[in-house]
């Protein structure tokens, strides 16, 4: 009696693995050309603020449509605040939700939880912006920024922080919003790589009576860096490019009258929404245009700033080995 031996997939042959290696090259290739492009334009159309003002730009808090006199430093200054308040409230706060989700949360409790965090992603940042301005910004002038005033508004250093009408607006407001617009993903992206952790490791921390915060400082921690890491980095490029929700409460004033965070203040972000549109060809144009190459630059020395950190690491690691 004759076997029917099992059927075998064709095989693809060498010309089709050739051409999907080609179609992958093609698509890196193309995503560095658009950079490049991306890049190219935004010179190209800076240029004329380029020429003009060169690095000084950068320094110069004059922001001067009618005399056409321009300095990006109140923009700079508005985005890079922002951004380190919500990444100072965030990421602590990021990192307690995926521990407990993870390590500590009762199993009804973690998906219908898990679900409402991640739902918060999914608010437009227009909303966002209309409830920072319409109810949070009366609530944090009535019970944050009075008692602060109160409490620190006499003091040497402290009072200069805290010093300007408490209107609920500012940069602390909008730094407060981009914190709870960042927490979706810097604490999703962070229980993610908490729960990739092999069960062997915790367990065996466990076994040695370690307790939750030893397995988690010394186990968890270490072998997921990088995703931590890369999880508060997507959420600092997340609070760098917000627009609509910054525009409502940071207050568009483009002057830098004292470091304090609850002055009115302007982003890059902002002040294109704001000017972009009414702005006519020529250098307050190219001075707008500036400033997207600012924060395209100041993105890439992030993730720059990212990567080296992540290099160190591991020369630690490999030192300590």
């Amino acid at each position: 009696m004759t076997q029917v031996s099992p059927a075998r997939s064709p095989r693809t042959g060498p010309l089709i693995d050739r051409l999907f290696a080609w179609l992958a090259k093609g698509a890196a290739v193309l995503t560095l050309l658009l950079l490049v492009a991306i890049i190219a334009s935004l010179v190209v159309g800076a240029w004329p603020a380029i020429a003009k003002y060169g690095l000084s730009f950068l320094t110069r808090s004059v922001w001067d449509p009618v005399q056409e006199d321009f300095g990006g430093l109140v923009m700079i200054y508005g985005t890079l605040a922002t951004s380190f308040i919500a990444l100072l409230i965030a990421v602590p706060v990021s990192f307690g939700i995926a521990l407990f989700l993870t390590e500590l949360s009762p199993a009804w409790l973690k998906r219908p939880l898990g679900t409402a965090i991640e739902l918060l992603a999914a608010v437009p940042s227009i909303v966002y912006g209309m409830w920072g301005l319409l109810v949070f910004g009366p609530i944090l002038a009535t019970y944050v920024q009075q008692p602060l005033q109160a409490l620190f508004g006499k003091l040497p250093y402290l009072g200069a922080l805290v010093s300007g009408p408490p209107v609920g607006i500012g940069i602390l407001s909008a730094g407060i919003i981009l914190a709870i617009m960042v927490i979706p993903f810097i604490s999703a992206v962070m229980r993610d790589v908490f729960e990739v952790t092999p069960a062997l490791l915790k367990e065996s921390a466990y076994g040695l009576g370690a307790t939750t915060w030893e397995v988690v400082s010394t186990v968890v921690l270490p072998y997921t860096k990088t995703g931590v890491i890369g999880g508060i980095m997507l959420g600092l490029g997340r609070a760098l490019g917000e627009t609509m929700a910054v525009t409502f409460v940071i207050g568009n004033m483009n002057q830098l009258d004292s470091l304090s965070v609850f002055e009115a203040a302007n982003s890059i972000t902002s002040a294109l929404a704001n000017e972009f549109a009414e702005a006519g060809a020529g250098l307050h144009q190219a001075s707008l245009i500036y400033l997207g190459l600012v924060l395209f630059f100041i993105t890439f020395v992030v993730l720059s700033l990212s990567k080296l950190l992540l290099l160190q690491l591991r020369k630690g690691e490999g030192s300590k080995s």
